[in-house]
């Protein structure tokens, strides 16, 4: 075949081609769907995917509307399958909101049980709300924690000496106001007057040890509380009374070395 009869037949073709296109072209688009009855002309109606009603996907081709249904019906499943989860992970005694503070969970334990019978002494010292005023038990629950306070035996906080010991805890922090245990069920509506720090002895640590380290716990939980701490006798502790505490304290301990047996060598 020659190059002249080779683009009389291109030509052809091309100008067969032409004719399909602008044949096609003034046939009417086919219908874009119809009006629901109950609509007005104004009024949309939003597409309900994974509805199987063979009128939502009018005007489309069956192929095409049965995909759309089988990825409407995964989706609902998808999210159904989703949701439960998410709800079952919520307490159900629990309202989340954005204003209430988050209490961690705590429960009573052996932490800090005295295993010895024996006591000497309770030094006790109070940090007490201003007049008129109250600690929350949330607010109360963020001190203890910021000074590193452990929750345990009593229903009350512990400081914990660094090895366990038959005296249990260096000292207790407990609610002052009978019954003295704090209720965890309970704390964010717990109202109080003050806390009760006491350390029994003998104690996991000196004596003196032990109100060297109960004291700046005091002192830390009243001014994160806004409080003020007082002594055994409700009264302010200045530094004259802790210089006397310390004395009685100090001359504990040497009565405690002078009695303990010496092994002789």
């Amino acid at each position: 075949m020659d190059t002249i009869t080779l683009r009389i037949i291109l030509a052809a073709v091309g100008a067969l081609v032409l004719g399909l296109i602008w044949w096609t072209g003034r046939r009417p688009a086919p219908p874009q769907g119809r009006r629901l009855p109950g609509k007005s002309a104004g009024e949309r109606t939003e597409p309900m995917f994974g509805d199987t009603r063979v009128d939502d996907h009018d005007g489309l081709d069956p192929e095409i509307a049965a995909e759309l249904d089988r990825l409407g019906r995964e989706i609902k499943n998808d999210d159904a399958a989703d949701a439960t989860p998410r709800q079952a992970e919520l307490p159900m005694d629990t309202a989340a909101t954005d204003d209430a503070p988050s209490i961690p969970v705590y429960v009573e334990s052996n932490v800090g049980a005295r295993a010895s019978e024996k006591t000497d002494r309770i030094v006790t010292i109070y940090v007490t709300a201003p007049d008129g005023e109250m600690f929350t038990g949330s607010d109360i629950i963020v001190a203890v924690e910021k000074t590193g306070l452990i929750f345990g035996a009593l229903g009350v906080f512990h400081r914990m000496p660094a090895n366990t010991s038959e005296y249990g805890a260096v000292f207790s922090v407990a609610n002052m106001m009978r019954p003295g245990r704090f209720e965890m069920s309970q704390i964010q509506s717990l109202r109080t007057g003050g806390l009760s720090l006491f350390m029994v002895l003998p104690n996991a640590l000196s004596a003196l040890d032990a109100w060297d380290a109960m004291l700046p716990t005091a002192q830390r939980l009243a001014e994160l509380l806004g409080g003020q701490v007082l002594d055994e006798e409700r009264n302010a502790l200045g530094r004259q009374r802790i210089q006397h505490l310390r004395d009685e304290l100090r001359a504990y301990d040497r009565a405690q070395e002078k009695n303990t047996i010496r092994k002789t060598w």
